[in-house]
């Protein structure tokens, strides 16, 4: 029999499943919406898109790295339990690989083939929100690669090794020897993870972000009354500070605070045997940017017995 658009469209509204999920379903049991929903939910399809409108804003970093190169990733989960699921950490370690593998865009990273699977990066996790019980999904990867040197990764609140809470790769170029660059860059990526610098060098932060404070330094500065050579002092001071607390390589180290970052490279220098140069950082922490459903839950338990 055919199934018409119409029958599709009650049994996605029905579901929350795709098309072709529910042009299948509605195929296999012959047009019977009763079914056909049945038929979903035994697939797990149903199941798996009713979570996938929750929010998923916890579980967990992963970093991984390779000669010369490495990455990081995060793949959400909806609750912090799961995180300390040894199949969801499996899928988020596998897909880190993946992610080395291809160049560590995210858009790339998601299409790839899944090991040992025929199936992508997005199709397999889709697939495993049914077997683990909640929304998940990969949200995003980003890698970095040095031509001779080495990069540095770090986790913070790491649940098990290479999976965490927060990663940071430090990219340290250099000709002398990787693994002394490996371990200073591994400092580096501790300090990033503690201070959360803007950008590596002052050039490279948002131009915008810098119009906004410097704005607010020169008012600030007005309501001193002080005259206006003495307030381009002031703000020009109040900028250096600003530089200072947010740009990598001119934060004072947290490993050594006499030094700067800058300064403190010039030092590792000698262990590394050649001229070296941090060429970049990147940080995630778990969930940055997502915003959490709020859940007044005694109004959940009121609705719930009220039906």
């Amino acid at each position: 029999m055919s199934i018409s658009a119409a029958q599709v469209k009650e049994l996605r509204d029905m579901t929350g499943a795709g098309m072709m999920d529910c042009k299948a379903a509605l195929a296999e049991t012959g047009g019977d919406m009763e079914a056909a929903v049945d038929w979903l939910r035994a697939k797990g399809i149903a199941k798996a898109d009713k979570k996938a409108g929750r929010t998923a804003a916890e579980g967990l970093i992963a970093v991984a790295g390779d000669s010369g190169k490495a990455v990081v990733v995060e793949v959400n989960s909806e609750t912090d339990f799961v995180a300390r699921n040894e199949a969801f950490q499996d899928i988020v370690r596998n897909v880190a690989q993946v992610a080395l593998a291809t160049g560590g865009e995210t858009e790339a990273v998601a299409a790839a083939q899944y090991p040992g699977s025929e199936k992508s990066v997005t199709d397999t996790i889709k697939d495993a929100v049914g077997t683990i019980g909640e929304n998940m999904g990969f949200r995003r990867s980003a890698m970095l690669s040095v031509p001779s040197g080495a990069v540095a990764t770090y986790v913070h609140n790491s649940v098990v090794d290479g999976l965490g809470k927060l990663g940071v790769l430090v990219a340290v170029e250099t000709t002398g020897n990787a693994d002394a660059a490996r371990a200073f860059g591994r400092q580096v990526a501790m300090h990033v993870a503690a201070t959360n610098p803007l950008a590596l060098t002052a050039e490279q932060i948002d131009q915008a972000v810098v119009a906004r404070e410097k704005a607010i330094f020169i008012e600030q500065a007005r309501e001193s009354g002080k005259p206006d050579n003495v307030i381009e002092k002031m703000v020009e001071g109040r900028l250096r500070k600003f530089y200072e607390e947010t740009v990598l390589l001119k934060q004072a180290f947290v490993i050594n605070p006499d030094l700067t970052v800058e300064a403190a490279l010039k030092e590792a220098e000698k262990e590394i045997g050649a001229p070296a140069k941090i060429s970049g950082f990147l940080r995630f922490a778990l969930g940055e940017g997502i915003e959490k459903e709020e859940t007044d839950f005694a109004a959940e338990v009121a609705a719930a017995v009220k039906k």
